[in-house]
């Protein structure tokens, strides 16, 4: 997640020199972005003067505009215009345009110093949109008036594809509350009824019939990469932190545990790289009431080159008795830059996802944790796909971003993997499945050039000569992003989550209460509204009759919420022995707090909806995650392109 972190949208921001050929707006920024008005080349230009300030941009040239705080710039097609901006009260600011379809085509960098100038230089078109601050987007957005135009703007090709129906209403009982980022809800194969809820900062809490116990179950906060979680220059956002458990299959005779958390630079990860992920082994008290964090024996590293992609859920095959370790593919955007190599697909650069030789970035992998080979601290099953091939042994399935959240139903691998500018999905993972990144981006084509726009056209399999000319493997489930930015978080994210009346491996009855859920694959997106706004999603997806056709999606609504939204990040979902499903939600996007909360689904009422659906909205007004008195602490700097 996104994170959701400078993603494409966050992770990648376009060159301002460059911006995406959709718009057509055309730009430049004067003299590394800081100029004062006298330095702009075009002397016959528009010149808007603005002051930049939390509560608000205020106008202060042409005199139109002056003392008008967010005022509407005039602008007509064709013609040069240049906003000069200048930080009147020393907190971080930006300055972004966007297109009336929500595609930013201009972000000047974060300038956190008071008297700071910066001057940018565009051709208006007649799609202009909005410009505002990413830092402070509630109170400092302003609307550009396209004068003189036929108010006709480019057609959105992807607006159908933003339509999601509205689907039935669920209701939610809360059944914990105080933590900061619930990450996960497991349970063990015992016969207690308890469950196990992951916090970010590294605690493991059990849940029971009397709530969330007070005693942390393990702590592994001394073990993560940093004593406070959070990224200063994404505002306390990080995607760092534990990040997975799955208990073994024989827990009752064994007491084993195994845990994902995100470590410093340990031995063997170049110093350069951000941190390093680490899979390790804990063993419970003989009365299996607590871990023993003094039994940690690590299994496996991942050097992480950047803070986010991490992936995180683990879990054990419920046919095999392996564990399934995912990993992202690096971090930072595009699958680019620094700790991503090449690959066979010479039209983008990097490509971890599609690498399987020089590192384990970018896949899932399959491991026997009950045996030892050689020096690892663990063995590899006979039928892994890479066994007498070029790559390393441990992949399973590869081509995948950020596989954040993983799980297995009914014998199914599914995973909901975080794309970039434009497209989410979910898989359904086989044994040596390619998934497309980075030559694609769900079903797209995808550009490291141009990631808000598919590339016209790329393979569907790899050449001949690269693993036999394997296919890249179309997600079952796909939306496109709900507004389409390069902002420094994006938040359109996914969330995998469990089908309903599933358990690992087969099926179960839930109750006649949620019936109506029963066979859906229920999961989530991060938020709606990005970084700025608590606004995330619960969804729920049908399997199509025909095996080459997508899986439909509805919105669920959630009842007694204002117009059934929930109104919370959504962070992940888990699943009872009974096979019951909870939603894990927090307040803020920053690492910070006690909002975080987990919910139990408890009923689903079906409600006839219009066929249309609800259109999702390209263009979404943004608020800020962080509280005004948050703002006023936090120094935010420019960031190179994290992707949630």
């Amino acid at each position: 997640m996104k994170d959701n972190t400078t993603d494409e949208s966050s992770d990648h921001r376009l060159p301002l020199e460059n911006p995406s050929r959709r718009t057509f707006l055309k730009s430049t920024v004067v003299a590394g972005g800081l100029a004062s008005l006298g330095d702009v080349a075009a002397a016959e230009n528009h010149q808007f003067e603005l002051h930049g300030q939390v509560e608000g941009w205020i106008g202060a040239a042409p005199p139109s505009i002056e003392g008008v705080t967010n005022p509407t710039l005039e602008v007509k097609a064709g013609e040069t215009y240049t906003i000069t901006w200048v930080n009147v009260d020393g907190k971080t600011h930006n300055l972004v345009i966007v297109d009336d379809e929500g595609y930013q085509v201009l972000r000047t960098k974060l300038e956190p110093e008071q008297g700071a100038v910066q001057t940018v230089q565009f051709e208006a078109t007649e799609n202009m949109g909005e410009y505002y601050c990413e830092i402070h987007p509630r109170s400092m957005r302003g609307q550009f008036d396209n004068v003189g135009g036929n108010g006709e703007t480019e057609a959105d090709a992807g607006e159908d594809e933003r339509k999601i129906p509205t689907g039935a209403t669920i209701e939610l009982e809360q059944v914990a509350g105080g933590l900061t980022h619930p990450l996960g809800l497991e349970y063990a194969p015992e016969e207690d009824d308890r469950l196990f809820v992951l916090d970010q900062t590294g605690q493991i809490y059990v849940l029971d019939e009397d709530g969330l116990r007070d005693e942390p179950f393990l702590t592994v906060d001394d073990k993560l990469f940093a004593e406070d979680l959070g990224a200063p220059e994404l505002g306390g956002y990080d995607e760092r932190g534990l990040l997975g458990l799955a208990f073994h299959p024989d827990f009752e005779q064994n007491r084993r545990f195994f845990v994902r958390y995100s470590a410093p630079v340990l031995e063997g990860t170049p110093h350069e790289y951000d941190h390093t992920e680490v899979l390790s082994e804990f063993r419970a008290t003989e009365d299996l009431s607590r871990g023993d964090p003094d039994s940690e024996r690590i299994i496996m590293t991942f050097p992480s080159p950047q803070l986010n992609h991490n992936a995180g859920q683990i879990g054990f095959g419920p046919d095999d008795g392996y564990l399934y370790v995912p990993m992202g593919d690096g971090g930072g955007a595009g699958d680019t830059g620094l700790g991503h190599v090449s690959d066979w697909y010479d039209e983008n650069e990097g490509g971890n996802g599609q690498d399987v030789v020089q590192n384990l970035l970018g896949g899932i992998h399959r491991i026997d944790v009950d045996n030892e080979d050689g020096d690892r601290a663990y063995a590899i099953p006979d039928d892994n796909p890479l066994i007498d091939q070029e790559g390393r042994d441990e992949y399973y399935a590869w081509g995948l971003r950020n596989p954040w959240r993983m799980t297995f139903n009914d014998g199914d691998l599914f995973v909901g993997d975080l794309g970039q500018n434009l497209f989410e999905e979910v898989d359904i993972v086989e044994k040596g499945g390619n998934y497309g990144w980075n030559v694609k981006e769900g079903t797209h084509c995808f550009s490291t050039g141009h990631p808000v726009e598919p590339a016209d056209e790329c393979p569907s399999s790899t050449p001949e000569d690269v693993r036999g000319g394997e296919p890249l493997l179309n997600p079952i489930i796909e939306y496109r992003h709900r507004k389409t930015t390069t902002a420094v978080i994006d938040g359109n994210s996914v969330i995998g989550g469990y089908v309903y009346g599933t358990l690992p491996g087969g099926t179960t009855e839930v109750g006649d209460s949620t019936a109506p859920l029963d066979g859906k694959y229920v999961f989530g997106n991060w938020s709606n509204r990005g970084f700025s706004e608590p606004a995330g999603d619960v969804f729920a997806a049908t399997e199509p009759e025909n095996d080459d056709e997508m899986w439909s999606i509805e919105e669920l609504q959630i009842a007694g919420r204002e117009n059934g939204e929930l109104g919370e990040f959504v962070m992940s979902f888990g699943r009872d022995h009974e096979g019951n499903l909870y939603v894990l939600t927090t307040e803020k996007a920053a690492v910070t707090g006690n909002t975080g909360k987990v919910y139990k689904i408890v009923g689903v009422t079906e409600e006839e909806t219009e066929d249309t659906g609800t259109e999702t909205e390209t263009q979404t007004e943004t608020e800020t995650a962080m509280s005004e008195a948050e703002n006023e602490s936090t120094t935010t700097t420019e960031t190179d392109g994290y992707s949630i």
